[in-house]
């Protein structure tokens, strides 16, 4: 097993983390309807695509095709997967972008503080909502925020915007959400708030996540070893090794 070969990233465990909800979801889904893995074939693997986002169809695509393959289910075909790029965005316009997001005071905390976590930390929605006030610490006059290995130090004026919106978070009156620990409770109890939820937010004060993600991410391992940026921001070597190669930087080079 790969955990006996070599440590398990952070990135790595919340990967199959979201595989194995994604598969108890599809699995509730079929039941729902009546269903299991044995009756089901093309027609509710079709419906089941159609009705969740890229998100949950890119997650749960090994396991349909494991079973698949161990013929649990009646055959059926995948979709293609759909590649998308955003719009390469420059180094300035990043930093615009981040500026805007720390400065105006006119856009919703909660939108100022995941917002500048993207371009800043090169982090995905998915994982942004899944932060917990426990990822956030204090250490000698300086914060903390825990996406990786070491935690990463939190520049102000984004550490003030952060403590303000822990101290004024939404969805907190639910008698069940008082103790909640999500850095951005959902409405369920005990929920952290949806991605897309999330991304609908930011969509519509303009903050163009994937591209910001993007933008950040290539900028890192132009700045740091490939590696380094991997176990910092739970992202995989493969993935910061490649990136680090096409943006021209030397860290792809780095003794791993």
């Amino acid at each position: 097993m790969q955990a006996e070969k070599k440590p398990i990233t952070p990135a790595a465990r919340r990967h199959v983390a979201d595989q194995v909800k994604q598969a108890t979801t599809f699995l509730d889904w079929l039941a729902d309807r009546d269903h299991t893995l044995a009756t089901c074939g093309q027609t509710g693997i079709d419906a089941w695509h159609a009705k969740h986002n890229e998100y949950a169809r890119t997650t749960i695509r090994s396991f349909q095709l494991w079973c698949s393959a161990s013929k649990l289910t009646r055959p059926f075909q995948l979709p293609p997967v759909q590649i998308s790029q955003a719009t390469p965005m420059s180094q300035t316009e990043r930093l615009k972008l981040i500026g805007r997001l720390l400065t105006d005071p006119t856009l919703p905390l909660r939108a100022r503080v995941a917002g500048g976590i993207v371009p800043l930390y090169a982090q995905p929605l998915s994982r942004v909502v899944r932060l917990t006030l426990d990822d956030i610490t204090r250490a000698q006059h300086q914060t903390l925020l825990r996406l990786g290995e070491p935690p990463s130090p939190v520049p102000e004026p984004l550490a003030e915007l952060l403590f303000r919106w822990i101290n004024s978070r939404d969805n907190m009156n639910n008698a069940a959400n008082h103790a909640c620990r999500w850095l951005f409770p959902g409405r369920r109890a005990g929920q952290p708030l949806h991605p897309d939820v999330l991304a609908a937010l930011l969509n519509d004060i303009g903050i163009p996540t994937t591209a910001g993600r993007t933008a950040a991410i290539r900028q890192h391992v132009l700045e740091m070893p490939a590696p380094v940026v991997a176990e910092a921001l739970s992202y995989h070597r493969i993935t910061t090794a490649k990136l680090a190669s096409e943006a021209g930087g030397t860290s792809s080079r780095y003794a791993w």
